[in-house]
């Protein structure tokens, strides 16, 4: 999601979700490892764990919230920034 210009706290929001605990800390760590690898950064923090169904990874200006399906749905960030932001990419 884009965010720009009307959000303050980052400008990209990188939403996504995994079918278990398991893959999501898989994905964690694959996005960590790839970010690392590719642009030399690592996240400023990690919020969350993949047992309680929600890790955030804070890259700066690009935010990664790694979701169960059963959060994403609860949380529903699309919803709730719907009107500040734009989707770039939506793969299903």
């Amino acid at each position: 999601m884009d965010l720009r210009p009307q959000a303050v706290i980052a400008d990209f929001f990188v939403l996504t979700n995994g079918n278990s605990d398991r893959q999501i800390k898989a994905l964690s760590e694959n996005i960590r490892e790839s970010v690392k690898q590719h642009y030399g950064l690592l996240p400023y923090s990690v919020e969350g764990t993949a047992e309680s169904g929600w890790m955030l990874m804070d890259y700066g200006e690009v935010i990664v919230h790694l979701f169960s399906e059963e959060r994403r749905t609860y949380y529903d960030l699309e919803g709730l920034w719907r009107g500040e932001s734009k989707v770039v990419l939506s793969i299903q």
